[in-house]
């Protein structure tokens, strides 16, 4: 299911070089640390820092969000807590502390935690979401009613398809997406090229073993002894 039907482009310029990066994983395991992740502020800034790799101010942060500068100074003292963001190095106009990442990928994951609490951020990042689809969609309407055209193709894609997949099967699919996406990094964040558009992209995996199609798998036809050959045996 696509919102918009994606259609070649033509006379594309170049794309620029793309970033082979030290990986340096951050995985939070603490049920603790995971329930302080559900705010929806905070998952902003995750996804603002991890996503782009460039340090920001809590200045710059709060004005995405919509917070003051002092509560979103809050948020990431409370993310520098759990290591998930650390401070930068600071450039040119020194009065306010810079922060980055502390690595280049996150990842939550509860380890069989009896209550799930990320699926309570889970929620957070689908509204998150949420808020991005209605900000576009009232940024084009005013552009249509302003007299403007289009959006150029493949503007919104949006994509469902359910699979049986076995547990390997699993693991290399999450594996292949990622290392595309990673694809289209840029090697320089500070440097985007001309005719580029920020893009929010979502990618998710759940099992879905809702109606009687998911519980029943096919069995594996019985092994037929080998005929006798024809005359019987010696």
């Amino acid at each position: 299911m696509n919102a918009e039907t994606p259609t070649a482009e033509s006379a594309a310029p170049p794309t620029a070089k793309r970033r082979h990066r030290p990986e340096k994983q951050v995985e939070i395991t603490d049920p603790k640390a995971i329930r302080a992740l559900a705010h929806a502020a905070r998952l902003e800034v995750i996804s603002e820092l991890y996503s782009t790799q460039v340090s920001r101010t809590a200045t710059e942060l709060a004005a995405q969000t919509g917070l003051t500068p002092s509560a979103m100074s809050y948020h990431l003292r409370a993310l520098q807590k759990w290591g998930i963001v650390v401070p930068a190095a600071t450039a040119g106009d020194a009065r306010e502390r810079r922060w980055q990442a502390a690595g280049t990928d996150f990842t939550i994951h509860s380890l069989g935690a009896g209550a799930a609490p990320e699926l309570a951020v889970l929620d957070l990042e689908l509204d998150a979401y949420r808020r991005r689809v209605l900000a576009y969609a009232k940024a084009r309407n005013e552009r249509r009613e302003g007299g403007e055209t289009g959006d150029g193709p493949s503007a919104v894609v949006l994509a469902s398809n359910l699979l049986y997949l076995t547990p390997d099967q699993r693991a290399e699919l999450t594996r292949r997406v990622f290392d595309l996406l990673r694809d289209y990094e840029l090697e320089d964040p500070d440097r985007v090229p001309e005719g580029a558009e920020r893009m929010a992209t979502m990618w998710s995996m759940i099992p879905d073993d809702r109606g009687p199609a998911a519980a029943k798998p096919v069995a594996k036809p019985a092994v037929q002894p080998a005929a006798e050959p024809a005359g019987g045996g010696t």
